[in-house]
């Protein structure tokens, strides 16, 4: 028996046009799951889908907002008409608004609450909240399915600068946890993975000059980072691919998988 092997799985994969949910919609369609490609944009979500189809993989894509639960619905009743009922959930979509990032010129108490609920709306409802409440009971009826979320390092520890988006990552954690407690008896899997630090569009500027030299916040980042660099996106795979496989993951919900080259586990 091969404990990850995903033929005949169907996985959503919100914010598979980003470099981590890419990574991991690759992923596990190279663990042979049916990849439905999930994002408001197309022509990346296109691309995705080609560069899926080009390693032999099974893909489509779905234009979606995550934050509508209209959009949503729509997306879920047409991955069931082209590919199947989905039995897997990966939660990639999120981000931090600079307006809500904390700097010298903008304190916590100037920070506009139309965009921290923004971000919320992003990280939590859009990012966890509407989508399982939208694919889970589904789910919880066909008695099979694994919901995977993505958290935050900044999660466990808030960062400095990104309070907004730090506290929406915890919420997601809990979030979760309470669903895999009320969906636990239902064949309904849900568990997150936390990552440390992968560089992607939404934090280059905070980790490389314009020349491409390390910041002073990345020296920070690898100092506290025991395997001293980021991480690569292709590190999350072997994690979510455990977690999405019903043979390997039997048992597990609730829990939180740190792939964070032990960032957490660093004090001084």
């Amino acid at each position: 028996m091969n404990l990850f092997d995903l033929s005949g799985e169907v996985a959503v994969v919100i914010g598979a046009t980003g470099v981590l949910g890419g990574a991991l919609a690759e992923g596990l369609a190279g663990a042979g799951a049916k990849i439905a490609v999930l994002g408001r944009n197309k022509e990346r979500g296109h691309a995705r889908v080609k560069d899926i189809k080009d390693t032999g993989g099974q893909a489509a894509f779905f234009a979606c907002d995550a934050a509508s639960r209209g959009s949503l619905a729509e997306a879920h009743k047409e991955i069931e008409a082209r590919l199947g009922a989905p039995t897997i959930l990966v939660n990639a979509a999120g981000g931090n608004d600079p307006k809500v990032t904390v700097t010298p010129e903008n304190p916590f108490e100037k920070i506009p609450l139309e965009a921290w609920q923004a971000n919320f709306d992003l990280n939590l409802v859009g990012g966890v909240f509407l989508p399982c409440q939208e694919f889970g009971p589904a789910m919880c009826r066909r008695g099979r399915g694994s919901i995977i979320n993505i958290a935050s390092v900044s999660a466990h520890l808030p960062l400095s600068r990104v309070v907004s988006y730090s506290a929406a990552k915890a919420a997601v954690l809990s979030l979760s946890q309470f669903l895999a407690r009320e969906w636990a008896t239902k064949g309904v899997r849900v568990n997150t993975i936390t990552p440390g630090f992968f560089p992607a569009e939404q934090n280059r500027k905070l980790l490389f000059n314009d020349d491409g030299s390390p910041t002073a916040r990345t020296k920070a980042i690898w100092g506290h980072t025991p395997m001293n660099r980021f991480g690569e996106s292709g590190e999350l795979i072997g994690a979510a691919v455990f977690l999405a496989s019903h043979k390997a993951s039997s048992f597990v919900t609730g829990t939180d998988i740190r792939v964070d080259g032990g960032y957490l586990s660093q004090t001084i």
